[in-house]
């Protein structure tokens, strides 16, 4: 069994509306120092490698379902689940 950690970002081109409002509340909270926050996402999933190559079937999911490849990037990392 394999823990597959997905984190999901907006694009750099994309705004962020959502992080833009919690910059400015850390801002009103006297937190000056936070010069951006950008939102995302944090799946983890565990996996049960078959006969298909892990890193073909993870991108074959994140493209099709766990992101919007239009304005979202994604990374992944796979470790031995315990």
């Amino acid at each position: 069994m394999k823990k597959v950690k997905v984190y999901v970002t907006l694009r750099e081109s994309i705004l962020d509306p959502q992080g833009s409002a919690v910059q400015g509340s850390l801002h009103n909270m006297g937190y000056e120092e936070v010069a951006d926050v950008r939102i995302g996402k944090y799946l983890e999933l565990q996996v049960e490698p078959k006969e298909r190559d892990m890193d073909t079937l993870i991108k074959e999911m994140c493209e099709k379902l766990l992101t919007n490849t239009v304005i979202e990037d994604y990374r992944y990392e796979v470790e031995e689940a315990n």
